[in-house]
Parts: C-alpha cells; sequence; structure tokens
C-alpha cells in the first residue's frame, strides 16, 4: 500500500478498553492523540511488549509516527521480525520523567513524567513507495531535509530489514505536573521541598 496520504486524525481520540483505561489517579489521564503524538516525536522510543511461548517480552526499538501510524523495523528473517510478522498483539510503551519532586516525607516523593501506552497489531511493509516515505520521515524527524541529502536504502539493505505498521488506535497517556503533595504534620519540617530536573 503507497502512501498517499499522510494527513493525521488528531482531533479524534484514541479508543478505549478495559485493557488500556487508566484506573489509578485517573484524572491525570488523557485520551486525546496530540499529547502521545508529541510524545512518541520527542522520544522515538518505545518498548515493545508482547508474549512468546506463554512468557512476557520487552524489547527496547526505536518506534517512530507517521501520520495515524507507529512504524518499526527489525533484522529480516530474525526472532523479532518473525514474531512481528505473526501479527501478535503489542502493547508499546513511551514514558520520560521530566522532574523529581522531593517532598518532606520519603513516603511523598515522586516524579513529573509524560507517558503512553498503546496497544496495535503490526503488519509487515511491502510496498516500495511506503518503505520510503516511513524512512523518510524518521530521518527528516532527526534532521529536516536530511532523506533528500543522503543516499537511498539499496537493494541489499531493503532485504536485509523488514519494516512495519502498528495502526495508532487504542491507548492512553498519563502525566504528572506541579510540585510537592505534603502532609499538615510534616510542613513544619525544615527539610526542603520542591522539583529538580530529572
Amino acid at each position: 500500500m503507497a502512501i498517499t496520504d499522510r494527513t493525521s486524525s488528531i482531533t479524534s481520540p484514541l479508543a478505549c478498553c478495559p485493557r488500556s483505561q487508566v484506573k489509578r489517579t485517573a484524572k491525570r489521564a488523557s485520551y486525546e492523540r496530540a499529547p502521545v503524538y508529541a510524545l512518541i516525536d520527542r522520544l522515538k522510543t518505545g518498548h515493545v511488549a508482547f508474549v512468546e511461548d506463554g512468557e512476557p517480552r520487552i524489547v527496547p526499538l526505536t518506534v517512530w509516527r507517521l501520520g495515524d501510524d507507529l512504524y518499526l523495523h527489525a533484522l529480516n528473517g530474525g526472532r523479532m521480525s518473525q514474531r512481528l510478522s505473526s501479527g501478535t498483539l503489542l502493547c508499546i510503551s513511551f514514558a520520560v520523567t521530566n522532574e523529581w519532586v522531593m517532598t518532606k516525607s520519603a513516603f511523598n516523593h515522586s516524579a513529573n513524567y509524560e507517558s503512553a501506552v498503546l496497544f496495535g497489531r503490526p503488519s509487515r511493509v511491502t510496498d516500495d513507495g511506503e518503505f520510503d516515505a516511513a524512512f523518510r520521515a524518521i530521518i527528516d524527524q532527526l534532521e529536516p531535509g536530511r532523506w533528500d541529502q543522503v543516499r537511498s536504502p539499496n537493494a541489499k539493505e531493503r532485504k536485509a530489514t523488514a519494516l512495519f505498521r502498528v495502526p495508532i488506535e487504542e491507548g492512553a497517556f498519563k502525566s504528572r505536573t506541579g510540585g510537592p503533595s505534603e502532609e499538615p504534620e510534616d510542613m513544619t519540617s525544615p527539610v526542603w521541598h520542591g522539583t529538580v530536573p530529572a
């Protein structure tokens, strides 16, 4: 399938079902696409989780976005590409700690963070046009215009690479911002409290 229109449906919320609904501190959750997309574009590293032989696996991979799709790649014929080619359900998470929240009690220390957890099934990209568009996206995200300055993938490199697309359809975003949450009785403690960069 060649890419002809990569317009994002950023105004439509992510689908949410019991597995993707945030239950703990639900007020910090969002199902809007904008913060999810911003986090993916900022980090470009996702932790890809799946079940293999009845056991959990989590693999950190370069994961990037083009429109409403995630892309990731693996060695063609390797164990990871074989697993992804099966269309197994993936859980892909992105997370960053922006600040540490220092409080007057050990228990209340926290973090200001952004995180996203997405669910989807990968499909292999076989169209050369989509292959190039996906890799152009990640390279130009690293440095605008770079794709046009470098050599395109050759036949040997294409053969060695298995590229997969995961539609961004279901998931949630969660974050924390702000300062310490203190117990009233701890406020007289002379210990400093506040936030420090992570």
